[in-house]
Order: C-alpha cells, then structure tokens, then sequence
C-alpha cells in the first residue's frame, strides 16, 4: 500500500490575494500561524498586545511571498478590540482566534472579567463580532484538550469563578467557552445566508510559552520536561489551525492532531465533549456575551458588496 505523507505547512494552497488576522501573533502557534500562511503568499496582520515585540517576531519571518503588517490588539480590553475593528477597512479572508492565556494567577481583565473567561472567550468573541461584516471565508479559534478535563461545564452563575477559582478550572471553561461560541457562530451564519465558515482547532501538546505563566512553580517545571521530551514545536502544532483555514471543511468541524490521545501528529477532524457539543448551552453562552461585552452578531446583508468596493 502506498504511504501518504502527513499533511504539513508545504501543502498550502496559495494563498496570493488572501488576507489574514492572526491574534496572539509575536511568538508560538500564532507566529508559526502567521509564518506558514505568508510563505503561502498572503497578507498577514499580527494582532498583538505588544507592538515592538510584534515587530521584533515579524522581522524572524524571512523568505515570504505574502507580506506582514502589525497592529496593537489587546483582547483584555474591549476598547482595544473596538479601535482594532472600527481601524480596518476592505476585506478580510480569514480571521484565526489564537491568542491565549494558560492557568494564571487569579486575576481580572481591565473590563472587569476573569482573565482567562475574558481574554480566551470574551475578546475573540467581540473581536468576530465586530470584524464579521468584513470576513469573506471563514473564522477558525484555537480550543484545547482542556474542554475535555473532567467536571469542565460553563459557570453561567458565577462566569468569573467567584470564590471557586483554580487556574485550570478556569482555563478549560474558557476553552469550553471557544467551542461552543463555534457551534453557535456556524449556526447563527447558517440562518443568515452566510458562506462563512466558523471552525475550531486544537494543538494537541505543542512546546510554546503558554505553559511558562502557569500559576503553579511545580507545573511549570513539570511542563518544562514535556515539553522536551514529548512536546511536538509550535509549526507542527499549528498544523490543524492552518489545515482549518485552509481546507475545504464543514462548517464547526475541529480539528486536532491525528496521533495517541491527539497530543502529536497530523492534522485530522477530532471529536468534542457532549458540553462542547450541546447547542443550548451555545445559545446561552453567546447570550451572556452579549450582554457582557455590548457586541452582538452583526446584520450581514450586503457585506460581499461592502467587501469588494473596499468599504
């Protein structure tokens, strides 16, 4: 039998002519995001907290037939994700949610929220809300195994973890929270006509900085070992984000690595937790986002004509 090779960054399809917001941009899964769709010929637009650093991980990518351009996001304040959405003008091909924090300390954004629920959750969703009349092909955010740890439910009576916060209780929640935003997106384009896509992709066990802010010092010296020994880097661990974005692919499909326990491995369609799967608790989900941030799903008649005439 003929071997086929696992699917890798090389087998992109051009992407000349296609523009791309990648959040979280300046190190990690989003730089090797950003890396392997402007070898692919498109213009890529790192959204990040930290401009000069931005700059300083833009310059590293060398070689590129697309091109780069930096912008100031910060999805822990939703003023920053209004001025970055109102700022952009024309068309946007695809927008990859991959920004992210990991089992932090107790802490709170500056509008208040959980930081994880607020910056995992909360930014992107306001972020795709907002952008939403302008994306021409679809919307892929980055989840985790995470949604899968054991007791994992959203808190919709406590959302910020009040009085029962732990690091990793909180980031599956908001990882929870990534999947079920997906599931209600596709199906609110759905009803609206819309041939946008909303899918979701996970890493598997990816060595990034992420695990370096683990509030734990004993988890982050066990996570240092992992991610030596039995890490995949970060290009093999945006290789489902980038399959994704690029793949002709239902709309809500998640996709994740292909190997033992999809920790490693090449990219492939993954299965979600029944509470990653349960469309009322989408529905009530998106509903209290709504009313957290003020942004809601955007009326998107005639946005292919707004898109083209550059508007």
């Amino acid at each position: 039998m003929a071997h086929t090779p696992t699917w890798n960054a090389t087998r992109l399809p051009d992407q000349t002519g296609r523009t791309a917001v990648v959040t979280g941009a300046n190190s990690g899964l989003g730089l090797a995001t950003v890396d392997a769709l402007a070898r692919a010929g498109a213009h890529v637009v790192l959204a990040v907290r930290d401009v000069r650093r931005g700059e300083e991980a833009a310059a590293t990518v060398k070689g590129t037939k697309g091109t780069l351009e930096v912008r100031r996001l910060d999805l822990a304040d939703l003023a920053s994700v209004r001025a970055f959405a109102e700022s952009w003008q024309g068309g946007l091909d695809l927008l990859i949610n991959n920004a992210g924090v990991m089992a932090v300390p107790e802490s709170r954004t500056k509008d208040g929220f959980e930081t994880q629920f607020g910056t995992n959750h909360l930014g992107h969703f306001a972020l795709t809300n907002l952008l939403l009349p302008h994306v021409t092909d679809r919307v892929v955010t980055v989840a985790s195994m995470a949604h899968k740890a054991p007791g994992t439910r959203v808190h919709f009576e406590n959302l910020d973890l009040t009085g029962e916060y732990t690091p990793y209780r909180a980031y599956s929640q908001s990882k929870l929270a990534n999947l079920l935003f997906t599931l209600e997106l596709q199906r609110r384009l759905t009803a609206a006509g819309s041939p946008v896509r909303a899918l979701a992709a996970h890493p598997g066990y990816a060595a990034t900085n992420l695990q370096s802010h683990d509030a734990s010092a004993a988890r982050r010296a066990l996570m240092r070992i992992g991610n030596r020994v039995i890490a995949q880097d970060n290009r093999a661990g945006a290789l489902p984000t980038l399959y994704a974005a690029t793949q002709d692919l239902p709309g809500a499909a998640y996709l994740g690595p292909d190997g033992f326990g999809e920790m490693r491995g090449g990219p492939t369609m993954v299965s979600r937790s029944a509470a990653a799967s349960d469309p009322q608790s989408a529905k009530r989900l998106w509903e209290a986002s709504e009313e957290l941030t003020g942004v809601g799903f955007p009326s998107l008649s005639g946005k292919e004509a707004a898109a083209k005439d550059g508007r």
